[in-house]
């Protein structure tokens, strides 16, 4: 039996484009069953076929037992959340749906440990920038930059939200040191943890000590706007 053949590399093909968007926006704000069935059937199915299918072998949930199963009921369950999706919420569709399929295998990982009643790192399945050895495909790479750019910007817009004005001064001080380093991230060289207290202290004129008590009120913010994220409801 012939081997099945991936695609080549740096094609820079995108299976979920604007045009994939705009369908599942016009699926959503449509009452007309045959519309809707139309669009689910020659454009959302496809995308979410193809973008389930990447999830699983980028970060090789494929290890998990009966994988080929889990894609299929991850896809179903694609379809049953489909009105969810918001766009005046700042996510695009493909953020917005990757996020939550790669949480819904990471729980299908999290329910085979248990099972096995043993604990295994998740980073045997999940690797930012490779797969073992081998790097992401181009394509991929560029879903996972516009994936990070768009968290970003609606960590920026959490972080509006905030209220700085009704902060206490030294909460206020780190509060805007954060903002400042995450206006300017691309200008400055951040190699860890440590350069970041750093550019804190030199911003703010707090010892490590008065950052840390402000960082954790901010982190406790930070955990509920990421478990929303994570969830889709951001």
């Amino acid at each position: 039996m012939a081997k099945r053949r991936r695609g080549k590399r740096g094609t820079g093909r995108k299976y979920f484009t604007q045009e994939h968007e705009d369908a599942i926006i016009q699926y959503n704000n449509s009452s007309d069953f045959l519309e809707r069935s139309h669009l689910y059937e020659t454009m959302i199915r496809p995308a979410f076929d193809e973008m389930v299918d990447k999830i699983v072998y980028t970060y090789r949930f494929n290890t998990l037992p009966n994988c080929d199963e889990l894609r299929d009921d991850c896809k179903v369950w694609l379809t049953t959340i489909l009105e969810k999706y918001n766009p005046d919420k700042g996510s695009k569709a493909f953020s917005y749906f990757s996020v939550i399929t790669k949480n819904w295998f990471i729980a299908q990982v999290k329910k085979q440990q248990k099972k096995q009643r043993r604990e295994v790192s998740l980073s045997n399945y999940i690797s930012a920038e490779k797969i073992g050895n081998t790097p992401l495909y181009a394509d991929d790479e560029y879903y996972e930059r516009e994936e990070t750019k768009e968290f970003l910007a609606l960590l920026n817009k959490e972080m509006d939200s905030w209220n700085a004005d009704s902060m206490r001064p030294n909460e206020k001080k780190v509060y805007e040191a954060i903002r400042l380093i995450f206006e300017n991230a691309d200008k400055l060289e951040i190699f860890n943890k440590k350069a970041i207290y750093l550019y804190l202290r030199e911003i703010t004129g707090l010892n490590t000590k008065q950052i840390v008590a402000q960082l954790n009120k901010m982190r406790a913010r930070y955990r509920v706007f990421k478990e929303g994220y994570d969830n889709g409801e951001v």
